[in-house]
């Protein structure tokens, strides 16, 4: 039977085919549905308490102030902190907020960028919400995250000190979108202090669920002010980051704030003395705190430009927002991260050329999880993707754009640590191209890798802009050191035709092939098969599982089993899988077919395990599976490990005949009931199928 870890992962596969946890049909973040709580609030006339989020120093959590500071804090709701409460006061605004005690710059840099792209903006931040009609202390907003989008509700109490919010507050007293906005990302993140650091371009792809590219200043392109540009235009996120330093939290001589994130909110390109000079404006999400050199609020260059470019750029006040050269912004910042929903802005063709795959894999320590191409022999084993790129229809390169992202999968974003990441790509030679199947060592040792990452970061997204020609190509995404267990969502964008699929069943080349066997290799011949079961099985001419498990541990593979046999309880599932009349029993015919199958997996056993060890590491047993005969994606090969494993990876022999033999009953009984590529149950079927198999 499915474990129901297992069985929750392909009703979400079944549910992201169906359009859940798309932007219309948004997942229920923590299974919390905003219009039936909404309902339910006021039918009973009653306010919200979000018990998932509740209002308690643990939300806040003790790493963003000592306990003795936590003690004042008083989670309040708007109407008890202002009389007349507002979501929106004049529309959305970037000069709305200022950053509180929360080391989120990043995420309200990217709140900064949000607030100029109305129609995205209305996506995250429902604005229909008010403290007015049917107001029940009730919000919701959407995020994009790990490759769906998610509705997240929460209360409306906010954590204040005398009547003051502690976080993120409006310079308009009576307006609180920033505030709920915040809290629900908090929510998301675990709590408030699961913000504490990080890049913008987290925030502003789980704002879009868009295209994230990241440039590195020191290594700028030499088109980088016409990227800026046509992102600008192509309505993208931007955001960026100054360079690091010593005085993280307080402004150098010139202004600017080390290590803290910013966001670009324009460019442009103005005449000055007769020359072309182009500039950058950025805002600081303290809502103060301004670069004072060049093209700063006060600098005397405003007096050389025309009188219209000084009317309509310059605005003279302390609001963090301020314009530089872009000579000084490359020099003073390290990276600059564009978020939007199509990667148009490249090369300025239409967004509707451009063509996206996603794909959900996973690294399991010893079994998908290789590391990098300084493992040789390892580095095969990690997820696969074959890349069939057809003829650009557009005029110019065949551009394609590869991101990994690393997936959280704990509730608390800072327990979730970065791991070094990248991906290598190979071009699949012709003699190769008509073959399925996982490419083994071999095949590395001769292939041409035609890109790859510059660097294994350990950031959550890596990302590469390539250009390749038509033809057939492989990409590996892998950890840099191997045994690292972790997932990913690898995105692939291109103007040209691209069909991608997974490449991860039993590898075609130099396959391992099981040792046939003769009549002298089996435990014993047919006769003694049938002498020795009569013996047990009784008057009836059956055996249970009781009797089954004593002629296993004690007559069959008495001497073999090195972690105390099988169980009754193993017994059972193995007379579940042979009994074909359902009798709870075997028959002779059932027992000696059984009997065969246990000595044939007896010996791919011992012939897998090449560490002579009596045990199969995860590796081994790829090497096992292959050799049963049947073909395992990694994901199937990564739940094999996690449901038959010990705690130490190893797998006994014990184990790996009631894992064979569940895999290959449970093959046949699709191919039975299939057409070989999906199967339809009734629920009497499915049920019988769970209970008893």
């Amino acid at each position: 039977m499915l474990a129901p870890g297992v069985c929750m992962n392909i009703i979400n596969e079944r549910r992201t085919k169906d359009g859940y946890g798309t932007f219309s049909n948004p997942e229920k973040f923590l299974n919390q549905d905003y219009q039936v709580l909404k309902e339910y609030c006021l039918i009973q006339r009653k306010r919200y308490t979000d018990d998932m989020f509740p209002a308690d120093r643990w939300s806040i959590s003790r790493e963003t102030q000592p306990p003795s500071y936590l003690d004042h804090v008083k989670w309040l709701r708007p109407r008890e902190i202002v009389s007349n409460p507002s979501f929106v006061v004049d529309g959305i605004s970037r000069f709305d907020f200022g950053q509180g005690w929360a080391d989120n710059c990043w995420f309200l840099s990217a709140v900064g960028a949000l607030t100029f792209q109305d129609s995205i903006l209305k996506q995250v931040v429902p604005l229909e919400q008010s403290f007015d009609e049917d107001y029940c202390g009730l919000f919701h907003f959407r995020f994009w995250r790990f490759g769906k989008w998610v509705d997240v509700v929460i209360d409306d109490k906010l954590p204040t000190i005398q009547g003051k919010l502690i976080f993120v507050h409006s310079n308009t007293p009576t307006e609180f979108w920033p505030a709920l906005l915040e809290k629900a990302y908090a929510k998301v993140c675990g709590s408030y202090s699961d913000m504490n650091a990080g890049s913008p371009s987290e925030a502003l792809v789980d704002f879009t669920g868009g295209v994230h590219i990241c440039l590195d200043l020191a290594k700028r392109p030499p088109n980088l002010w016409e990227l800026m540009s046509q992102a600008s235009l192509a309505k993208s996120l931007i955001g960026c980051g100054t360079l690091p330093g010593t005085s993280t939290n307080s402004p150098l001589e010139n202004g600017l704030v080390q290590g803290h994130a910013y966001t670009v909110t324009g460019v442009k390109q103005v005449l000055s003395r007769g020359k072309a000079v182009r500039l950058v404006r950025l805002w600081n999400p303290w809502g103060h705190g301004e670069w004072n050199g060049d093209w700063s609020d006060q600098s005397s260059l405003w007096q050389t430009v025309s009188h219209h470019d000084r009317e309509t750029m310059l605005s003279v006040c302390e609001d963090g927002e301020f314009w530089m050269s872009l000579k000084d912004f490359c020099e003073s910042y390290a990276d600059i991260d564009i978020c939007c929903l199509c990667p148009s802005f490249l090369d300025g063709s239409s967004p509707i050329h451009w063509k996206t795959s996603r794909h959900e894999g996973r690294w399991v320590a010893g079994v998908t999880a290789g590391g990098c191409m300084n493992y040789p022999e390892s580095f095969w084993t990690n997820p696969q993707y074959r890349v069939k790129i057809g003829e650009c229809r557009e005029q110019g390169e065949n551009i394609m754009l590869v991101s990994l992202m690393q997936k959280q999968d704990k509730r608390h974003r800072r327990q979730d640590q970065n791991i070094n990441i990248g991906f290598n790509v190979f071009e699949v030679p012709q003699e190769h191209q008509g073959k399925r199947g996982k490419f083994p060592a071999c095949f590395f040792s001769r292939a041409k890798c035609v890109n790859q990452t510059e660097t294994y970061k350990d950031a959550r997204e890596v990302m590469k802009l390539m250009t390749l020609e038509p033809g057939e190509y492989l990409i590996v995404p892998a950890t840099f050191d191997p045994n690292m267990t972790v997932s990913f969502i690898l995105t692939i964008l291109s103007k040209s035709e691209i069909n991608v699929y997974e490449n991860s069943d039993a590898c075609n080349l130099n396959q391992m092939e099981p040792e046939k066997t003769t009549s002298q290799d089996n435990v014993a011949d047919e006769d003694n098969k049938r002498t020795l079961f009569r013996q047990i099985s009784g008057q009836y001419v059956e055996v249970d599982a009781e009797q089954l498990k004593h002629l296993l541990n004690e007559r069959i593979l008495k001497g073999d089993l090195k972690s105390g046999g099988f169980s009754t309880d193993a017994c059972r599932s193995m007379v579940a899988l042979m009994d074909t009349s359902v009798t709870g029993k075997l028959d002779d015919k059932e027992f000696i077919g059984l009997w065969r199958k246990i000595v044939a997996y007896k010996d791919i056993f011992y012939h897998s395990d090449v560490s002579r060890t009596g045990t199969l590491s995860l590796s081994e047993l790829r090497k096992a599976i292959m050799a049963i005969g049947k073909r395992s994606s990694d994901n199937m090969l990564n739940l094999m490990a996690l449901r038959y494993g010990d705690s130490s990876g190893y797998i006994s022999l014990e184990n790996f005949i009631g894992l064979a033999l569940r895999f290959e009953r449970m093959s046949q009984m699709f191919s039975n009931l299939s057409n070989g590529t999906a199967v339809t149950l009734q629920e009497p079927e499915w049920m019988y199928l769970v209970m008893y198999s």
